[in-house]
């Protein structure tokens, strides 16, 4: 420890610590609070609108069917209890879009015969919204692929390091306390072995306090979280350009009904 002052390094060192502590401890909870709440849920596909009874019911009546006429097949209890415990058919996707799609099927279906062109529109107008909620399938997939599990691990990873760091530090800490405490209260024969031992426990402390300086400003500044969001930007620029590209091509097509049906209805209002 010659030519160095460890009271002045001490302090520097201590205070950097600090300021980064206190400012590092709030966000590292804030961040690991938010992938809990956010990425937690990140592959539920049921957030795009409130969970509907009706639907429900639908779907647990179709399950309950499904199992009945299946087990009416079945030729041992063994291939009843499989038929049992095992999946459903897949269920409708909860999507806006696919919602959208299916609201517009079944108003196409429910129409008479003297409402074709609207009943065409809303074919055309379902089948675009399928095509659309397709997309968004897929977006929620590389997002939740490429961003929420990479930033999930990415975030985890550094705070891991971080705490691990903030944790030598005090240890560190306590290792020189106890050898200063015990320097003091060393018989004299035993001066200089006590003043090795405090030194030895300085430079471990400066050491791991430095590497944690380094270790939390590095979770900080880790170009990651950039990367991910930059994934993030790419799928759902890819989903909203598959999305503009399914509407524009539909528009002419609605239009031409549109202009059809209204020749169509002021012909019928000049000849009554």
């Amino acid at each position: 420890m010659s030519g160095f002052d460890f009271n002045k390094s001490f302090q520097s060192i201590s205070g950097s610590v600090s300021e980064l502590g206190s400012s590092f401890t709030p966000f590292a909870k804030r961040t690991q609070r938010l992938i809990q709440e956010k990425l937690g849920n990140a592959d539920e596909k049921g957030y795009d609108y409130p969970p509907n009874l009706k639907e429900s019911f639908v779907d647990l009546s179709r399950t309950i069917s499904e199992k009945v006429s299946t087990l009416s097949q079945a030729s041992s209890a063994t291939e009843a209890q499989s038929i049992l415990t095992s999946p459903g058919s897949k269920k409708e996707p909860k999507t806006l879009n696919h919602a959208l799609g299916r609201a517009a099927l079944a108003g196409s279906e429910g129409l008479g015969p003297n409402s074709e062109a609207l009943s065409t529109a809303l074919q055309k107008y379902a089948v675009a919204e399928e095509k659309i909620g397709e997309a968004r399938l897929g977006q929620d997939q590389l997002i939740s692929n490429r961003v929420n599990t990479a930033l999930s691990t990415t975030l985890n990873t550094s705070l891991q390091f971080a705490q691990k760091a903030r944790r030598n530090v005090h240890n560190a800490r306590l290792t020189l306390d106890s050898a200063k405490a015990s320097a003091k209260a060393a018989r004299p024969e035993r001066q200089a072995e006590a003043r090795a031992q405090v030194e030895q426990a300085e430079d471990e402390f400066v050491a791991a306090t430095e590497e944690a300086v380094s270790v939390m400003k590095n979770a900080l500044d880790t170009p990651e979280p950039l990367r991910n969001i930059l994934e993030l930007i790419n799928a759902q620029l890819a989903f909203h350009k598959a999305a503009t590209e399914t509407l524009t091509a539909l528009v002419p097509e609605i239009e031409q009904l549109q202009t059809e049906q209204e020749a169509k209805y002021r012909e019928s209002r000049e000849t009554s």
